[in-house]
């Protein structure tokens, strides 16, 4: 028998207080400041306000918040308590979340912190430094089962990765972490080459002693992956590679050009509007339409608040600039060590990918014809999302002939 509204509002003021009473200290929220509203369509409105280590939640909205979550007061209840995943609403659509997402991932764990029944493949978060790098991760799934690294693309976040993490925490070990310079770590001076990146990885497989994962990567991520692979190889057991981006084998012209600019130049202020980065997210997809509106709004505030900091702009620049200028010939080019790569891999293209074309397939073919290689129909550039399910019963389908 379910509850009415009002009494699920009686529910959720308790369950909030209970929460907030154990404070935040040993969390990472716990040196933070926020002012969080909760948004219960059919039951009323909750603002956390999050400071020195503690939390009070109070009926009413408020101006200016950092985070709005809307849900049903049933749904709310039920991830507050622990007793549901807030990801698995969010993906399931029960959920909506307006500004900065990270710290509705980072809720998601807290909130169901502690409880000895928490079921392992919820997720919650992290934070540790690694290679000198204030790193935000999420983790999921039993602590013993075999781990799994999801690495993100260019200017998106480990929210990019759910579907996937969602899928495999019941089984494996799931770490997805905000790479270094963006989402929620931070974005130190660097070279945001793939060898840099490569380093960052196997220090935070050491960090959080998940060396020997398989790694799973989107774009950059997969880019990432892939040199994970081909120089250090006895940390990778295998690599998934999600519309990879390798380096470009023509359109080679621009590079002295490009080598002219300085990412600093991105310090300098930049406006991005919310409605001009749902517009490029929605160009990754072969049909955008298929995902729910408020996906895009809630990436895009992401996006949005992540670029409105000067380092992770030049961050972001910085990575843009290597993916174009990284050598595709040559004794360190790309091409010429990808035939070296020992871990085993599958590739997954998208015949209608934009930013990574599906032609790069019978490239890779050649150079590793051992690896798997899939172009998936009607697909763009983002497959974890476009098509979830098929995207993971091949990850599994691979994981299982290992």
């Amino acid at each position: 028998m379910s509850l009415p509204a009002p009494a699920l509002g009686a529910d959720l003021d308790l369950l909030l207080s209970s929460r907030l009473r154990r404070g935040l200290q040993g969390t990472v929220l716990g040196h933070r400041t926020e002012r969080i509203v909760l948004d219960a369509s059919d039951s009323g409105v909750w603002t956390v306000d999050l400071a020195n280590g503690r939390g009070q939640a109070r009926r009413g909205s408020a101006s200016d918040p950092t985070l709005v979550v809307r849900a049903s007061a049933a749904v709310l209840a039920d991830v507050v308590s622990g007793r549901e995943s807030g990801i698995s609403a969010f993906l399931e659509g029960r959920i909506t979340v307006r500004g900065n997402l990270s710290l509705a991932l980072h809720l998601d764990g807290l909130f169901a912190g502690g409880e000895p029944d928490r079921p392992a493949h919820y997720a919650h978060a992290e934070q540790a430094t690694v290679m000198g790098v204030r790193t935000s991760y999420l983790e999921a799934g039993p602590a013993d089962a075999p781990p799994v690294l999801l690495l993100h693309g260019l200017g998106a976040t480990n929210a990019s990765m759910l579907p996937v993490l969602a899928d495999l925490a019941h089984d494996h070990r799931v770490l997805a972490p905000d790479l270094p310079g963006f989402g929620a770590s931070a974005a130190p001076p660097g070279p945001y080459n793939p060898t840099w990146f490569a380093a960052w990885v196997e220090a935070f497989q050491s960090v959080t002693r998940s060396r020997g994962a398989v790694l799973i990567g989107n774009s950059l991520g997969g880019r990432i992956a892939l040199e994970c692979g081909l120089a250090h190889p006895r940390s990778v057991r295998a690599l998934v590679l999600l519309t990879p981006s390798p380096a470009f084998r023509r359109l080679r012209q621009y590079v002295p050009m490009v080598r002219l600019v300085s990412p600093q130049l991105a310090r300098l202020p930049l406006p991005v509007s919310h409605r001009l980065v749902v517009e490029a997210i929605r160009t990754m997809f072969s049909d955008a339409d298929r995902l729910p509106a408020p996906w895009y709004d809630a990436a895009a505030d992401e996006a949005v608040r992540v670029l409105s900091d000067r380092a992770h702009r030049v961050a972001f620049f910085s990575s843009a600039r290597q993916i174009y200028l990284e050598d595709a010939y040559g004794k360190n080019g790309f091409w010429q060590r990808l035939p070296g790569l020992l871990p085993p891999a599958m590739f997954i293209w998208g015949d209608r990918d934009r930013l990574v074309p599906s032609s790069f397939a019978r490239h890779v073919a050649d150079a590793l014809p051992s690896a798997g290689s899939i172009v998936m129909e009607d697909c763009g550039h983002v497959p974890q999302f476009e098509h979830p399910e098929t995207t993971n019963l091949m990850v599994r389908g691979f994981l299982e002939h290992l």
